[in-house]
């Protein structure tokens, strides 16, 4: 009955169905977001104008916005927002990957309330449950003997801590990451991540940047083992012999959603693994059940890490980060005094076990795999329609949508992009945008969104690219 009603919609927004698939019709009517049950408090704080003064005064001008009228947000419930006028947005964006159960999930907010009710704060000098409550339920997601694990306070310093722990291990200092890739900002991402636009002229030494095995630009397309080989001659030609490591994301996500090519990953970590190097998988967008086939997106690579970094979906929005290693790697940084004040407070690690516990008992990875497949199937569909899509990739809810004004060229359309995402604000959704060139749409939203959700950010974007 509900595949019937929902068939119904689509036929009457102009959508018909061939051969199993939905194919895009002109649509002529302005799209109309899903019906909510819920009304926000009523707000009274400042004005988004107010807002945007005082951060231009006070605020480092590095820090972006997006839209030219930005939004002040003020309210969350499950895939929505709410800005200060009471005004709905589906959230497509799920704050860069992060809110993964929900906006205000009530479980969480339980679980935050109550240990902050009970405490805020001491150290980790002293035993309290929470911490190593959160550190089994993690480890029982993990597969093999990665079940250690170090907590943090971002996805920048768990990527720093791995790396570190790498070259400790090891012996060696050379770490081999990709092109394209990001793994954070501090002094040793910074050297990892792999784009000009987030790296600043500051000493960055030891790493070296394999070809990107990215299907739509790479310039072996799809083809896994000869991105695979590069990294093999990296390490003949640009290194001792010997490496520390081997760092990579399964789908970059600031890079602009690209999944690795088929059969990568496994050829690489043999190769560094000869070499004496670790592998580290950096979870931080891709983990948590983000791509629906798996809970880690390694995992779709068929591989098993020796380290593991995550943050973003790992708290729902609190400031958590988490290194997971063999018991083996781990004592390295006994070796030393090493220590993290904030990392593995009661607060936060008492949201990351109800963020587990939510994943779980609502089957928010099955929700990612059937709606994100569904969404994909549409986005293709759009991509039939409109020339200015040039790509559209990704698994579960981490997709891209690649924007170009010329298909053979692939040139990026990094100003009709921002027209896009003007124009869907307007109708009420929020998407992301990333890419080197900026001309990907990120598509990442909270993990409970509906397949009338996905219809709405479809139609949406079909509407603001026939206005171009």
């Amino acid at each position: 009955m509900r595949r019937a009603l929902r068939e119904s919609k689509l036929l009457r927004r102009g959508y018909s169905q061939s051969a199993g698939a939905w194919a895009v019709a002109d649509v002529t009517e302005l799209p109309k977001m899903p019906p909510f049950d819920y009304t926000p408090p009523p707000y009274s704080g400042p004005t988004a104008a107010e807002i945007l003064a005082k951060r231009k005064e006070f605020l480092s001008p590095s820090m972006p916005y997006f839209y030219s009228k930005p939004v002040n947000m003020v309210h969350g419930k499950k895939q929505y927002l709410f800005d200060e006028n009471g005004r709905r947005y589906l959230d497509a964006f799920g704050g860069i990957a992060t809110v993964c159960c929900g906006h205000c999930h009530p479980d969480v907010v339980k679980a935050i309330v109550d240990q902050t009710n009970k405490l805020q704060h001491s150290t980790i000098l002293y035993l309290n449950h929470s911490i190593s409550d959160f550190a089994e339920a993690l480890a029982s997601k993990m597969p093999a003997d990665l079940k250690v694990v170090f907590f943090t306070n971002s996805g920048t310093e768990a990527n720093e801590l791995a790396m570190m722990m790498a070259r400790l291990y090891t012996g060696s200092h050379d770490i081999v990451s990709l092109r394209n890739a990001y793994h954070g900002n501090a002094a040793g991402t910074m050297g990892a991540t792999a784009q000009s636009n987030w790296k600043f002229n500051v000493v960055q030494s030891g790493v070296h940047h394999a070809l990107n095995p990215d299907p739509y630009r790479g310039v072996f397309g799809s083809d896994g083992q000869k991105y695979a080989k590069d990294v093999e001659d990296l390490i003949k030609f640009g290194t001792s012999g010997h490496v520390a490591g081997f760092m990579s994301e399964a789908i970059q996500g600031v890079g602009g959603i690209v999944e690795l090519a088929p059969g990568y990953l496994p050829a690489v970590y043999d190769s560094i693994r000869k070499a004496g190097g670790l592998c580290i998988a950096d979870e931080v967008q891709s983990g948590f059940a983000r791509t629906g086939t798996h809970f880690w997106g390694f995992q779709t690579q068929g591989v098993v890490p020796d380290i593991v970094t995550m943050a973003k979906g790992i708290g729902n929005g609190i400031p958590l980060g988490a290194v997971v290693t063999t018991p083996k790697v781990a004592e390295v940084l006994t070796r030393r005094s090493y220590f993290n004040t904030f990392g593995g407070n009661p607060v936060c690690t008492a949201a990351g076990l109800a963020v587990l516990g939510v994943i779980e008992r609502e089957n928010l990875q099955g929700n990612a795999h059937a709606v994100g497949s569904y969404l994909k199937e549409r986005l293709n569909a759009l991509k039939d329609k409109h020339e200015i899509i040039g790509d559209v990739r990704g698994r579960g809810l981490m997709l891209g949508v690649e924007l170009v004004t010329d298909r053979n060229l692939k040139t990026p359309a990094n100003i009709e992009i921002i027209r896009v995402m003007e124009l869907m604000k307007d109708m009420g959704v929020l998407v992301g945008k990333g890419g080197f060139y900026g001309n990907v749409f990120r598509i990442t939203p909270p993990l409970c969104i509906n397949k009338d959700d996905a219809d709405f950010l479809v139609d949406a974007m079909d509407y603001a690219m026939a206005k171009l």
